[in-house]
């Protein structure tokens, strides 16, 4: 308590001491995991023999940021924030604010112009074909993984439903688009809502030996579920064609009206140059009009009856069961819910690549998606949104980052560290704001007066 208590400048020599001690464990850990990773790399010399190269100076980077990063966490950076939390305490100030200045008022509104806005600032700044990277990239992935997210939230973050194997409803959507598209030529528009319909019906179909499961077992048999579903996709050969996959698939047209260098075609028929940047901003509208469902119909279902049936069943099954609730019918709305908004962004993520295999459906997706619903807050979708951005678009970023060549040297490929990264910004998230990203949220029901919860006063990990 010393220690918080001193409001000197400078830390005292007892917290120095630990800082350099720790530094140093944290160095000796740091080599230990680094040096068959960085330190050492496999190579094949023009004699097409296999060599190791050595990177002692890049691991000595990696060591001595963790060593100081470290450092500064136990010297500085814990001793402020434990200062500030003893501030807070003796003043009983709260975690959450019930004020909310204009721009927390209007922060949705914000955002929402802003991503309207953002495929014609970024034409403006770069041109159409220079737009490419940014909307693609930048924009539509981002989305894509939104919507993911915010299907995954229903069931985990509103119904408590712990599920790994989300990726299977977003295979189901991709291949229901590629197969009927390609073998009986349906448009995207008929295909959309169907990928969506039959997501939900194997969501329901995963919903029914799942009835009595909890924690730890209902994670198993759902990831059981994502990777036979994978292996259905590698092994049906005669219909998915297996690991080379279905290529040519048919793009979404606007209203009939195509994107490419016909007479018909977009360009052509508004007397514009020829330019593949028009197609992708279409998209991103169209995935941007997407998530906008699944937000408005997640809000709305949680003002519903079974919306409060699904957080009755998050907080406690059995109090939920005394109610008279019917767990069953309760359960298996989350997953087919869930799993047809994952089915919906499935056929749009087929319609925007052309190709879909099974390679782009590993258990690693479910992973990220999972991790963007806890690193975002279980519940919030600002929070959910904020974190996709956020995990997605850094990880996009490391392959705009050239000049860290000038510091880890010409042969550093920045973007085969993104996952290492984003398992770093997870463990620094979860150290300063295990709650997510928005630790508080809005209760559904409420007496005269509606009031922000904290993620506190919830179950250990349940928001």
């Amino acid at each position: 308590m010393a220690n918080i208590e001193n409001s000197a400048g400078k830390p005292d020599a007892g917290l120095v001491r630990k800082g350099l001690t720790e530094a140093l464990f944290a160095a000796v850990l740091s080599l230990g995991m680094f040096v068959l990773y960085v330190g050492l790399k496999t190579d094949q010399n023009i004699n097409n023999e296999l060599i190791i190269v050595q990177r002692w100076g890049l691991l000595a980077i990696f060591v001595a940021v963790a060593a100081i990063g470290r450092f500064l966490m136990v010297v500085f950076i814990k001793p402020n924030i434990d200062r500030r939390k003893l501030r807070k305490a003796r003043e009983g100030d709260l975690d959450i604010s019930t004020e909310k200045n204009f721009f927390h008022r209007h922060f949705l509104k914000f955002a929402l112009l802003a991503l309207v806005l953002y495929p014609v600032v970024i034409v403006a700044l770069v041109g159409a074909q220079g737009s490419l990277k940014w909307v693609d990239n930048f924009g539509i992935q981002i989305l894509i993984y939104v919507m993911l997210a915010w299907g995954l939230n229903i069931v985990v973050g509103l119904a408590g439903l712990l599920d790994l194997g989300y990726v299977a409803f977003y295979a189901v959507g991709a291949y229901s688009y590629a197969l009927l598209s390609s073998y009986f030529g349906l448009s995207f528009w008929v295909l959309l809502p169907l990928s969506g319909t039959l997501a939900a019906l194997w969501g329901v179909i995963l919903g029914f030996p799942v009835l009595r499961l909890r924690g730890d077992y209902l994670a198993i048999v759902t990831l059981a579920f994502g990777e036979i579903i994978r292996l259905v996709l590698i092994n049906w050969t005669d219909v998915t064609k297996g690991t080379f996959g279905i290529s040519s698939i048919p793009k979404a047209t606007l209203f009939g009206i195509p994107f490419d260098a016909t007479a018909g075609g977009f360009a052509k028929l508004f007397h514009l140059p020829m330019s593949s940047a028009y197609y992708k901003i279409f998209l991103f509208y169209l995935i941007l009009a997407l998530c906008m469902l699944t937000a408005y119909v997640t809000i709305r279902l949680r003002r519903m009856p079974i919306g409060r049936a699904w957080e009755a069943l998050r907080e406690d099954e059995i109090a939920c069961r005394s109610l008279g609730i019917n767990t069953v019918t309760t359960k298996l709305t989350a997953f087919a819910t869930g799993a047809m908004f994952g089915g919906f962004a499935g056929s749009f993520f087929a319609a925007r690549q052309g190709f879909v295999s099974p390679e782009s459906f590993i258990f690693l997706e479910s992973a990220v998606v999972l991790a963007i619903v806890v690193l975002g807050g279980m519940g919030s979708l600002t929070g959910i949104a904020i974190a996709a951005i956020v995990m997605v678009g850094g990880t996009e970023a490391l392959r705009e980052m050239d000049f860290l060549k000038a510091v880890f040297g010409p042969d550093f490929t920045p973007e085969l560290y993104r996952m290492l990264l984003f398992g770093l910004a997870m463990v620094v998230v979860m150290l300063f704001k295990p709650r997510g990203f928005v630790g508080s949220r809005e209760p559904t029901a409420f007496l005269k007066e509606r009031k922000a919860i904290s993620g506190s006063f919830t179950k250990e990990g349940h928001g």
